[in-house]
């Protein structure tokens, strides 16, 4: 199958050698999104753009990487209308807020606030406000292609499968997204044909894991610390992207790069 322009980066993530080629995809999204909000195209002055961002707003881990990469500018631009319509809602919470009803018995429930729905008008706003951001919602909405790209190019590539089956397998939060995609998409012979090939991958990749991380924990005893490090002297980084995603040694991304 001749690849196409879409298919690319996906066929170049598995190529990669990443420990999950989807993180390896989020993070060439996540640039790139950085670059489009604040780069040098300077989309934040776009009004559209500029609707939007003052809409959504950013969730704490995107503010912390608009901070990294340096574009104080055109943050504080970004921030500024933000905070335009940030305080007009904030004005009309507070105006519409009535306290709700105590009970007895509300009172002596001890469930912790964390784990409980938003009991106020202003708790529930301020619960979907933590939620918005938009980079995640850009983010998310062309993730989705790349998983509707990935069983595209699985089913017509034979080249794929090879890539795939060699691959380092997923992390746990893409292998569940992977899961659930195949789940709802494939008809009942091809879920047991993509089953048997990605289970077993995934486990073989979690004791190879798990056995950079043994040696990784050996090289700090006395009798070891001559001997090679093998496969593990970044077991500790790939092992949490294993875990949960991403790539936790990676340098913040900046427009200084």
């Amino acid at each position: 199958m001749k690849e196409k322009l879409y298919t690319v980066p996906l066929m170049d993530a598995f190529r990669a050698a990443d420990e999950c080629p989807f993180c390896f995809i989020e993070r060439q999204l996540e640039e790139h999104i950085l670059d489009f909000v604040l780069g040098p195209g300077a989309s934040y002055m776009e009004d559209d753009i500029r609707e939007q961002t003052d809409q959504l707003g950013f969730c704490r881990t995107h503010y912390k990487k608009m901070y990294e990469y340096g574009n104080r500018l055109g943050t504080g631009l970004i921030l500024k209308t933000h905070f335009q319509k940030l305080n007009k809602e904030l004005e009309q919470q507070i105006q519409d807020f009535s306290p709700s009803h105590t009970t007895l018995l509300g009172r002596l429930k001890k469930t912790p606030s964390s784990e409980a729905a938003p009991r106020t008008s202003i708790g529930a706003w301020a619960a979907a406000k933590k939620e918005s951001c938009y980079i995640c919602d850009f983010y998310h909405k062309t993730y989705q292609r790349y998983l509707d790209t990935f069983f595209e190019v699985y089913h017509k590539n034979p080249e794929f499968k090879e890539l795939l089956l060699n691959s380092k397998g997923f992390c746990i939060p893409h292998f569940g997204e992977l899961v659930e995609e195949a789940d709802r998409i494939l008809s009942d012979k091809e879920k047991q044909e993509f089953f048997n090939q990605l289970f077993p991958l995934m486990k073989q990749n979690y004791q190879r894991m798990y056995e950079d991380l043994d040696w990784f924990c050996d090289k700090f005893d006395y009798r070891y610390r001559d001997a090679d490090w093998k496969t593990s002297k970044d077991a500790l980084q790939r092992g949490m992207q294993k875990a949960a995603g991403g790539h936790p040694a990676d340098p913040p991304y900046t427009q200084d790069r």
